[in-house]
């Protein structure tokens, strides 16, 4: 389907489900990127568990959202249990503004929802010339270094800097091998996942994602993983006033309240410290891509170099819809 034709139609879904132009159209860019990038798994395939979640009134379509000024570049955003699309946009754009005022901009966020991807927001301060850091928590997936029970989220960690070209630096990775969309999309699919990335219930290495689901995801590295999902959740829930360790609701599964999310959004002058940040950046690269390659790589790439050529190629093509997603569509729109 067009992008041009796609678009009025998911903000007409999500009008439908209660929220208003501008939310609806800023929920709907954010799903049409991730799409656009290739992060299926935090595209399309959420939109009926957004308008599910409306619709049981655990996301406020009508969030009355506060910010609170602490100090020139610090701000504190209740987001009211909105839509995590809108309280993130209010975020990054805050933490941009204070940067811009005074170099620094920190901005924590709580009472929010799943947001996509990080990545999304960091380019935005990435073309403000800012180099950012983002930090948002999940629904318990992935157990502590040394438990059986699944407790931190896949927990995201996001950098972003300004590269000295056109195509952003830009780190977005969760802290687990392969993100829970992604997994939540094999299931969807009746797909497998691949190995050494999940256990079951009975924590035993599986394959199947519905078994992977319902057991628990493994961390990046091992129990260094885990203090990066820890360190996350301190950021995003503890020091925000979102949930914490276990406690932020499965959007899929738990319609028993709002899942009081926190996000975290650092954002700061390139140019603070070296004012010829641009060229030193550049030079940085050059150094790194000139290094000898192993056989079959024909570049070393940075982070966010794949994510936006994808992003360009899929900005000329028809998004591809599959069955199961058109269905949710047909559904929505009745």
């Amino acid at each position: 389907m067009k992008i041009k034709k796609l678009k009025p139609l998911l903000i007409k879904i999500f009008k439908k489900h209660g929220l208003n132009a501008d939310h609806a159209t800023i929920s709907t860019n954010a799903l049409i990127n991730a799409e656009l990038v290739g992060a299926f798994g935090h595209g399309l395939s959420r939109l009926k568990m957004y308008c599910d979640r409306l619709n049981k009134n655990v996301i406020n379509p009508k969030p009355k959202i506060k910010i609170k000024k602490i100090s020139q570049s610090i701000s504190h955003i209740d987001a009211n249990n909105s839509i995590g699309f809108v309280a993130a946009d209010i975020g990054i754009k805050q933490a941009i503004k204070n940067a811009k005022k005074t170099g620094i901009g920190l901005v924590a966020v709580k009472c929010s929802g799943h947001y996509g991807l990080s990545g999304y927001y960091a380019e935005q301060a990435v073309k403000k010339n800012l180099i950012t850091m983002i930090y948002t928590n999940a629904p318990p997936a992935v157990a502590p270094h040394g438990s059986l029970k699944s407790l931190f989220g896949t927990n995201p960690i996001c950098f972003g800097t300004p590269s000295g070209s056109k195509i952003p630096f830009i780190l977005d990775t969760s802290i687990s091998m392969i993100n829970r969309g992604k997994i939540r999309v094999a299931a969807r699919n009746n797909k497998k996942i691949p190995h050494g990335v999940a256990l079951d219930k009975f924590g035993r290495p599986t394959i199947d994602a519905k078994k992977a689901l319902a057991g628990v995801q493994l961390p990046i590295a091992g129990f260094r993983g885990s203090g990066l999902a820890w360190m996350v959740d301190i950021l995003s829930g503890v020091l925000t006033g979102g949930n914490h360790a276990g406690k932020v609701k499965d959007p899929f599964d738990d319609f028993s309240g709002p899942q009081n999310i926190g996000h975290l959004f650092i954002t700061f002058k390139a140019n603070l410290f070296q004012k010829n940040y641009q060229q030193r950046i550049k030079e940085n690269i050059k150094i790194i891509k000139r290094l000898p390659k192993v056989k079959g790589v024909s570049e070393i790439k940075y982070p966010g170099q794949n994510k936006y050529k994808r992003f360009k190629e899929n900005s000329k093509k028809e998004i591809n819809i599959p069955k199961i997603i058109k269905k949710d569509l047909e559904i929505l729109l009745n």
